[in-house]
Formats: C-alpha cells, structure tokens, sequence
C-alpha cells in the first residue's frame, strides 16, 4: 500500500512539473523558404522569407519571419500581375486568421501604386488590411500623397481610405469639379 501512495504521489509531482515547463519554442524552424500556395491549380501566394519559426506548442500557434521576408499574391482578375510585399518582420496567426508585418513595409498592388510604412495588419477573415502609421503612396505616374495618420484598405488594396491626407497629385488625372 506505501508503494501505491509513493508511485501516485510521484506521477502527481511529475504532472506539476510538466505544468511549468515551458512550450513557448519553435517546434519547426524553415531556413530560405520558399512557400507556394495554390487553390484550384491558381497560385495564389507566394511567400519567400531567410528564416521562418514556427511556434505549434502554445495556445495560439504562430509563425514568426524575423529576418525579412518577400510576398507575391495574386488575384483571379490579374492572374499575371502580382501584387507584392517586403517587410523586416512577420508574425502569422492562422488560427485567427491575423497577419502582421513590421519594419519598413512596402506594398506594390497589382496597379502598380506602392504603398511605405512602418507597420501593416491584415484581418483574413474581414478582408482587411490596415495601419495608423503614416502611408506614403506613389502613383505609377509619380503623384505623391500621404496619409499621417494611416489607412484601411481592402486586403488586395482595391480599395482604401487614409486618414489626415496630403500629397502631391497630377492635375490632368483630377476630376472636373462640377463642369
């Protein structure tokens, strides 16, 4: 009967211990991926980063790109023209469908305008991309403009609205007021 007590009381103090070891690591690590995603035979994304982490032992497993990371996605309306991303750092939470990308970001959509700033989340499942840093855009015909205090945007940059806006614009590209 002492050695039952002793072995339970052992598998006790053993379960305590795994309670308190930690599972914050990366369980796969990828150098120099290159990562194709595609839907229906499409590719849809294609994703190329030095150094990606993989983090599946917490909570909420996450991916982490720490080294810079480059990203084409495409559209079915422009199948030819990706749109493109660069960015120092991602993190990549499927399970919520929230991505993050930090550090001198800049975005190319498939129009060809370029979107810089220093930070951009993209909400999957509302289709949504936004910042509140400040947005520098730059037409394919070279007009400047600048949203201080940033913007929200469909996620394949179809549509957007920035906030506290300046620029410089082609005055031929601007709609007649009123005649």
């Amino acid at each position: 009967m002492a050695i039952f007590f002793a072995l339970t009381s052992c598998e006790e103090d053993l379960a305590k211990v795994n309670d308190k070891k930690s599972t914050n690591f990366a369980s796969r690590i990828i150098y120099n991926a290159d990562i194709v995603k595609k839907d229906s035979g499409m590719v849809k994304v294609r994703f190329k980063a030095p150094l990606l982490e993989e983090y599946e032992f917490v909570d909420t497993p996450y991916v982490v790109v720490r080294k810079g990371l480059y990203l084409e996605f495409y559209d079915s309306k422009k199948p030819k023209t990706p749109g493109k991303l660069w960015a120092k750092y991602a993190k990549m939470i499927d399970k919520k469908q929230f991505y993050e990308a930090r550090g001198n970001v800049k975005v190319i959509n498939n129009e060809g305008q370029t979107f810089a700033m220093q930070s951009i989340y993209w909400d999957k499942a509302k289709q949504r991309m936004y910042t509140k840093d400040t947005v520098f855009i730059t037409d394919k015909d070279g007009s400047i403009f600048v949203a201080a205090n940033g913007m929200n945007a469909k996620d394949d940059f179809s549509e957007y609205t920035f906030y506290n806006n300046s620029g410089d614009f082609n005055v031929k590209k601007m709609p007649n007021s009123g005649n």
